[in-house]
């Protein structure tokens, strides 16, 4: 016996103010890629918070490596595992 389970997710209504060839610009772009104007923006909104993520995560590797930086043979021993096969 297989068991379904749905999950409902919960979506909050938003208003937003636009300019006019931004909102034209993107129901073309909806359009193309089969979605609507509200899919389009949280895909779109997820993936600039996405990038925000990795440059924060970037920040703080720079920040580390500042604080500790790498010494002289740290990583010598993996050094063979960057040659590639012929």
């Amino acid at each position: 016996m297989c068991l379904w389970y749905i999950i409902a997710i919960t979506m909050k209504t938003v208003q937003m103010t636009l300019d006019e060839d931004l909102v034209q610009a993107v129901d073309k772009a909806a359009g193309i890629l089969g979605t609507s104007r509200s899919g389009f923006a949280r895909d779109a909104l997820r993936a600039a918070l996405a990038r925000l993520r990795e440059r924060e995560l970037e920040e703080r590797h720079r920040i580390g490596y500042e604080k500790r930086p790498v010494k002289n043979g740290e990583f010598d021993a993996w050094e063979t595992e960057q040659i590639w096969p012929d």
